[in-house]
C-alpha cells in the first residue's frame, strides 16, 4: 500500500549478466584479472568450471574479489557438461580463438543453431578471418591471425548479446580495426 515515502538502504549485488562475459574475456589477458562485486550465483560457478576446463583458474581470495588466472595456455576445449547448462558459457569461444588460435566449444544449452541461434557468433568470427565449422555438436574455430573487419550483428531476431560479446572479445586481439554494426546495446555490452 502506498502513500508513504520509501526510505532505507539496500546493498545491490554485482550484475551476473555483466560478470559472465567479463569472466570469459579474462582468457584474453596476459596477467591475472581481479574482478570486484561478482555475485555468488550458480551461473557464475558454472562458468568458473568451464573456464577451469580451458585452463583458467578461478579463485576468491576475499569475499569481494574474484581472481582469474590462466594456468594452461594450451587448453582449447570446453566440455559439454557445463556449457549445455548455461548459454553464457558460449562466450569463451571468441576469447579462446583470439588468444589461442583455436577453440572447441559445444553448442550452448543444446542449441542447434535454431530457436536461439548462434549463427551471428559464427558469421562474426568468420568475418574476422576464422575458419568456423560445426561438428558433432561442437563449434570448432581456427585462425592463425584474426583481422579487423566490418561486421553486421543484426539478425532476424535483432542483435545478439552473447554474439556481440564473443565478436567484441575476439576483435580485441585482431590485427587492424573492427567495426561492429547492429551490436547489442545492453548495459553489459556497453
Amino acid at each position: 500500500k502506498g502513500g508513504f515515502p520509501l526510505g532505507g538502504q539496500v546493498r545491490v549485488s554485482g550484475s551476473k549478466n555483466a560478470a559472465l562475459p567479463i569472466m570469459a574475456a579474462s582468457i584474453l589477458a596476459d596477467e591475472p584479472v581481479d574482478l570486484l562485486g561478482v555475485p555468488r550465483l550458480l551461473d557464475v560457478a558454472t562458468l568458473a568450471r568451464v573456464l577451469h576446463e580451458v585452463g583458467v583458474e578461478v579463485s576468491r581470495p576475499t569475499a569481494k574479489r574474484m581472481r582469474l588466472e590462466t594456468i594452461d595456455p594450451t587448453a582449447i576445449r570446453a566440455g559439454y557438461r557445463h556449457v549445455r547448462r548455461m548459454r553464457a558459457s558460449f562466450c569463451v569461444l571468441g576469447p579462446l580463438l583470439a588468444r589461442r588460435g583455436r577453440a572447441m566449444v559445444p553448442l550452448p544449452g543444446g542449441c542447434n543453431i535454431g530457436d536461439r541461434p548462434v549463427d551471428l557468433h559464427l558469421t562474426g568470427l568468420a568475418a574476422l578471418g576464422a575458419d568456423v565449422r560445426v561438428s558433432r555438436g561442437y563449434v570448432i574455430a581456427e585462425s592463425d591471425r584474426l583481422r579487423g573487419a566490418d561486421i553486421n550483428m543484426t539478425g532476424r531476431h535483432g542483435p545478439s548479446v552473447t554474439g556481440t560479446a564473443n565478436v567484441l572479445s575476439a576483435a580485441t586481439l585482431a590485427l587492424g580495426t573492427t567495426v561492429i554494426h547492429g551490436a547489442a546495446r545492453e548495459p553489459e555490452i556497453v
